[in-house]
């Protein structure tokens, strides 16, 4: 395994508010290897957009990418650097 870091952006769109209690478990077991987070909750739409910016390894970011896509109503895209 490598040492090595990268810079991950995280789009998550919560479709469903009451899966937030699983979205906000999980990005908080991620807690130590995020930089910064902002959400947003897009009343007119129904819909909460939350993005996260990660310093941590692949497997991190795809292991929390990975938890979020298995919650129902939650879709999420990554882009890392």
């Amino acid at each position: 395994m490598s040492n090595t870091t990268k810079i991950a952006v995280i789009a998550i769109l919560i479709e469903d508010v009451s899966v937030s209690d699983k979205v906000n478990s999980l990005l908080h077991q991620y807690g130590d290897k995020i930089v910064g987070r902002m959400g947003i909750p897009y009343r007119e739409k129904d819909v909460n957009i939350i993005s996260v910016v990660m310093d941590a390894s692949m497997d991190d970011i795809n292991s929390l990418s990975g938890g979020l896509g298995r919650i129902p109503k939650v879709r999420v895209k990554v882009l890392s650097a």
